[in-house]
């Protein structure tokens, strides 16, 4: 059966961040963070939407990030998804935070380290096939895979390691963040082989089913632009 996911990154709305989520957004049966928003965000839409999310951090993201009603850090009631494998409404998820590492700042890695990030998934990865019979439904990430919605600069390059992880693990969907869209006509999702690899920006909402046979089915996307 399937799942309506609202995934967002990178921006903050003015459709987001008010009431009117709440009567846009209802019918959503799960929220996906890929990374760069503010922890009040995220727990603001959680507090309206009274759904369950799932995070990772971004480059830009915060240790602390502090509020008039004191310090987070983290969205209270998100779940982070770093380095972690879930079962929520049927949808296995895992994910890894952060982008290459261009300076010294938190949640920057190399392409060494994204590298043991993914490889600490596999033995848990391997399980979900014995028992559900899939490994993976929804991979997420801040970063994007290796030549997939990636740019040529250090900052944007996309990450090796995910690569493998789609061609390997064949998860249903790749939600991602960090390459923002200036463009109406930019590309926000690519077919990849058995993945459907999604540019979370601003935000993105979903249709979302497990792997059918080997494939992941079509889905149904709306975009920012569409949905304002």
């Amino acid at each position: 059966m399937s799942k309506k996911v609202l995934a967002l990154s990178d921006i903050e709305l003015d459709l987001i961040y008010s009431p009117r989520v709440r009567a846009r957004f209802q019918d959503v049966d799960l929220i996906i963070g890929c990374g760069d928003l503010p922890y009040y965000y995220l727990e603001y839409i959680i507090s309206l939407l009274d759904k369950p999310l799932f995070f990772v951090r971004g480059n830009h993201s915060n240790i602390k990030e502090y509020t008039v009603t004191g310090s987070l850090s983290e969205p209270q009631g998100g779940v982070d998804l770093h380095r972690r494998i879930i079962m929520t409404n049927g949808i296995i998820l895992a994910g890894i935070e952060g982008s290459l590492k261009y300076r010294n700042a938190p949640y920057q890695y190399s392409q060494l380290e994204m590298w043991g990030h993914v490889i600490s998934l596999v033995p848990t990865l391997i399980r979900n096939q014995a028992i559900y019979g899939r490994y993976l439904d929804v991979f997420v990430s801040h970063a994007p895979p290796w030549g997939i919605h990636d740019q040529p600069d250090l900052p944007h390059q996309g990450i090796k390691a995910f690569r493998w992880l789609i061609e390997v693990f064949k998860p249903a969907y790749h939600f991602h963040g960090h390459i923002h869209l200036y463009r109406q006509d930019a590309v926000k999702v690519t077919r990849f082989l058995n993945t459907e690899v999604v540019n979370a920006y601003g935000f993105i909402e979903a249709s979302v089913e497990p792997i059918q046979n080997g494939f992941a089915p079509l889905s149904f996307f709306r975009n920012r632009k569409e949905m304002q």
